[in-house]
Order: C-alpha cells, then structure tokens, then sequence
C-alpha cells in the first residue's frame, strides 16, 4: 500500500467516525439522560451514567403516567405509520409500474405532475387538507392523519424508475402470454423484482409518518388521538409547570426512536440482497 493510498484511506476513516459521532452522541445523551432522576438530570454530569441506574423505572413511570396516555400515543403512531407505509409503498408501487410499463395519452403530463409534487412541502398542505376535512366533519379523527399519509410523489417517482429497469418486458410479456391477469402479473412477478425499491419506499414513508408533527398539529385536537411527537410536545409545553415532565420528554423521545431503530435493522437485509442480486445480473 502506497503512502498516498494510506492517507486517503486515514483520511476517509476520520471523516466517517467524525460522521457517526455526530450522529450517535446525541443518542448516547439520550440513553445516558434516560437513566438519571431529576436531581442528577438538572446537575448535568456529562455523558455517563450515574448512580443509581433509572432507565427501568423511568421507562415505567412514563407508560403509567396520566393513565397510560404516552402508551395510547404510541399505539397511534404505530396505526398511522404502520398502514399509512403500507398502503402509501403499494399504492406508490403500482402506479410507479403504470407509469413505467404501460404506454396511454397523457403518461409524461401525469408523472410531471407527480413529480411537481414532490417539490410542494408537506407544511403548505396541512391547512388546505385541514379545511378538506373539516367540511365532511373528519378533521378530528384518525382518518385525517391517515388518508393524507397514503400519497407519496416520491414513492411513485422512485417505483416509476425502478420498475422501468428491474422489471424486464420481456418477462412481463412471458406471463401475459401464459394467461396471467396485469393484476396478477404486477402482484406475482413485477412487486418481487421491484423489493429493494419498496423497501426504500416503506421505510422514508414510515418515518415521515412517524415523525410528522405539523399536519396531526392542525387537525387534532382530542389528545387521545395524538400521536408520539405531539404528545411529547404537550408534555414539553407544560414543563414549567409540571417539572417532573422534563424527564418524562427524555425517556419519551427514547423510547420513540425504537421503532425506527427496529424498522431500519430488520429491513436492511432487503437492501443487500437486492444489491446483490443487481451484481450477479451484471
């Protein structure tokens, strides 16, 4: 190994560890923080544990709070997120397909309206979905966090150019030519080709969902409904008030990043073997 080679390769090294700690210590504060009471919390002794050792108790002095509430938030944000990335990756998925496969009137005005989409930020819709919603008395309720959740232009941007190149004609025209429905040829053969893409779709719809803030902000007003990034800013809000809540926003936003953390390791499997099986078609 050349001098030049190492040094790049030093140099790499220290911008990737640089990169990762300037992601993973402010999760470190969170764990560490977690595990403190109050005393040692407002004391700010640094990034390590102290004795004694809270997490535990913390963990369930925050799901019995106030009735289980923080749990009800949770469950909530599981519901939206969970069916909203489902249904939000199937629907992205099949019409990222029409648009790759299928020739019509239209189909370039259509995916350039979709894409146009992707630019319209998620902040300037809240209030005109709000007054949507509003006129059929469904502002208030679960389906005003979740029927806006099932749009996705990026999904279907990110399908449309996946499906074009993993999903050959040939292959599709094979199963027409066996007797295969487009419903079934979609389901059976196109969906399994399109996997890392779908992957990649659930997981940015999934913690857009989760982390969506501003529309549930608007439209909610029953705190039963509420999912974990509202609840954990009411909690916030009454701080001053009730400062035992302090803690309880730590151990929450905690214990709110699991599921993401679950999410992205169970899934990355996905991932390597969709870019393994691109290097063996190569």
């Amino acid at each position: 190994m050349t001098r030049a080679t190492r040094s790049s390769t030093a140099t790499a090294t220290l911008f990737m560890v640089i990169c990762a700690s300037y992601f993973l210590v402010p999760l470190w504060w969170l764990l560490v923080a977690s595990s403190k009471d109050q005393a040692a919390l407002s004391s700010g002794k640094g990034l390590w544990f102290s004795d004694p050792f809270l997490l535990f108790d913390n963990i369930t002095d925050v799901v019995t709070y106030d009735d289980g509430i923080f749990v009800r938030w949770a469950f909530n944000s599981l519901v939206y997120a969970g069916v909203g990335a489902v249904l939000g990756t199937l629907f992205a998925a099949m019409a990222g397909y029409a648009l790759a496969k299928y020739v019509f009137p239209g189909r370039e005005a259509t995916f350039n309206v979709i894409l146009g989409g992707v630019l319209v930020p998620a902040t300037a819709l809240a209030l005109p979905l709000f007054l949507l919603f509003s006129e059929v008395d469904q502002a208030d309720t679960m389906w005003a966090i979740l029927l806006p959740s099932l749009v996705s232009p990026f999904g279907v941007y990110l399908a449309r150019i996946f499906a074009a190149s993993a999903v050959p004609d040939e292959l599709l025209e094979a199963a027409r030519i066996d007797g295969a429905s487009e419903f079934r040829t979609f389901f059976t053969v196109a969906i399994r080709l399109m996997g890392p893409a779908l992957v990649t779709i659930f997981l940015f719809q999934f913690v857009a969902i989760w982390n969506n803030f501003f529309l549930p902000l608007v439209m909610l007003q029953d705190t039963t409904l509420y999912p974990l990034t509202l609840g954990l800013n009411t909690w916030n809000s009454q701080v001053n008030q009730l400062p035992e809540l302090r803690l309880f926003v730590i151990v929450g936003s905690l214990l709110s990043i699991v599921p993401l953390v679950i999410a992205f390791l169970a899934l990355q499997r996905f991932w390597r073997s969709g870019l393994a099986e691109g290097g063996v078609k190569a």
